[in-house]
């Protein structure tokens, strides 16, 4: 009778409860937004929605809802041609259309992960700092960062140096040029030494434009790596020390001093990053020779 049961089990998907991979876990080639929290992973999540909706709304319009089938069409069929019309419908539909934001499985402790389609990251992330920055409002409790993240990789020193060789060379290929610097944090991986990471992105941003130069005060441009697992997570974003690091609960922080210019700003920022240095490793620098601790 046991055996019975095994058997059936295993034939009908017993073991359906068993954790899946696929889309529902942070992969290579997702797009979307990296957001830390304080122990609340199903607030922040909550938050995030909220605040990705309306932000992209007033970007984007709102989100159009998928097709469903109208109680007509279903009354002139008989129940079984309804089913599998409606499955049919649903696969087509799959296919076609996918919600703007969807929650995965970011692979970390205090890390979400939303996966986003139809919409650039960095420019819906900055908005929302933006006004934030401006207005003084705080519209979350749990979020503490928000990390847009327009491009994914393997987290292999041999994967990252073919991907980022590409993908940087919108911002700094010449003739284009800008000064930088290098975020970097991982967690729950040993694939890539952090060290090795920033000089190697240091070298690629190098040869694309000797006259790329690092400023770890006040850059215009920021190169933030993010590696969870097996999976490395990039953009490059503007205003990062004028926008706290992409902090939602300091970025609504009234000044302390009215005068505050981009100078105050990144010494603020750099003061607030120190005190924080026993949450993981995360390091801005520019080159082999030019390098610095932020947390």
């Amino acid at each position: 009778m046991s055996d019975t049961r095994k058997r059936s089990r295993k034939r009908f998907g017993g073991h359906a409860h068993k954790k899946q991979k696929g889309s529902r876990e942070l992969e290579v080639g997702a797009q979307g937004v990296l957001i830390t929290c304080n122990m609340n992973e199903r607030k922040c999540t909550s938050e995030a929605f909220s605040l990705l909706n309306e932000y992209a709304d007033a970007l984007y319009g709102p989100e159009q809802p998928t097709d469903s089938l109208s109680e007509d069409e279903e009354a002139d069929e008989d129940a079984e041609a309804a089913l599998k019309k409606e499955v049919s419908q649903i696969q087509s539909s799959m296919k076609t259309h996918q919600q703007r934001f969807t929650a995965v499985d970011s692979g970390a402790n205090n890390v979400v992960f939303i996966r986003t389609h139809g919409v650039d990251p960095e420019k819906l992330v900055h908005h929302i700092l933006s006004d934030l920055h401006q207005t003084k409002k705080r519209k979350s409790r749990v979020i503490l960062r928000m990390l847009p993240v327009s491009g994914t990789c393997r987290a292999f020193p041999e994967d990252m140096e073919k991907f980022l060789s590409e993908y940087l060379e919108r911002w700094f290929k010449a003739p284009l040029r800008a000064t930088y610097q290098i975020c970097f944090k991982a967690r729950n991986s040993s694939h890539s030494k952090r060290d090795d990471v920033i000089k190697a992105v240091a070298g690629l941003v190098g040869k694309m434009n000797p006259l790329n130069k690092v400023d770890l005060t006040n850059p215009e441009l920021s190169i933030i790596i993010e590696i969870i697992k097996s999976v490395c997570c990039v953009s490059v974003v503007t205003d990062y020390t004028l926008f706290r690091k992409y902090n939602l609960q300091e970025v609504a922080k009234e000044p302390t001093n009215q005068s505050t210019g981009p100078q105050e700003a990144a010494n603020q920022t750099q003061e607030h990053e120190c005190g924080e240095r026993a949450e993981g490793d995360d390091v801005s620098a520019g080159n082999g020779r030019k390098e610095a601790e932020l947390e």
